[in-house]
């Protein structure tokens, strides 16, 4: 299934459909949608293609395999702004450049973690990146459905602290 083949669908029938296994669907104008979750995120001031870099830097940066998707799209939200817009254009044109120059169509299509890694590394001093990184601190780890998946219960203060309430108890460490 292409892309020009999306056009004309409802956002319900294509989150219905089954796209390719782990990939985001750069749908149109407006949106970006997962084929192994119901979500999408619709954007309006940047393009689908930028807000799918910076998913897949936010994946990259802070990789977390079992978090979904759909975390780091609420993380990397905020910069589809009229503010942030044509920050996150030139920024995501550097990075895509950068890949070009290492024989990539772009960024996103850097197939292998280990090649996307580098080539934010080569870029990691700019301000473009270290903005995205920082934000993504508060972003992603703020979010309170996050929080189970990582064995972290919130703030305890209110509760008498963590001694008793699992100070030690967490197994992926």
């Amino acid at each position: 299934m292409t892309r020009h083949d999306l056009r004309g669908l409802t956002r319900r029938q294509l989150l219905t459909r089954s796209l390719s296994a782990g990939a985001l669907a750069v749908v149109g104008t407006g949106f970006i949608a997962a084929p192994d979750a119901a979500w999408a995120v619709e954007v309006t001031a940047i393009t689908p293609e930028q807000m799918a870099t910076l998913l897949q830097m936010a994946r990259d940066i802070y990789p977390h395999d079992q978090v979904p998707d759909r975390f780091y799209a609420v993380a990397v939200k905020g910069y589809d702004s009229a503010e942030q817009k044509d920050f996150v254009a030139e920024g995501v044109t550097a990075l895509d450049a950068a890949a070009k120059a290492a024989g990539f169509d772009s960024y996103v299509a850097a197939g292998w973690e280990e090649d996307r890694v580098k080539l934010l590394q080569s870029i990691e001093t700019t301000p473009f990146f270290q903005t995205i990184r920082a934000g993504l601190v508060t972003g992603l780890y703020n979010q309170k459905e996050v929080w189970p998946i990582f064995g972290y219960q919130g703030e305890s203060y209110s509760q008498g602290g963590y001694i008793e309430r699992g100070f030690n108890d967490i197994d992926w460490l």
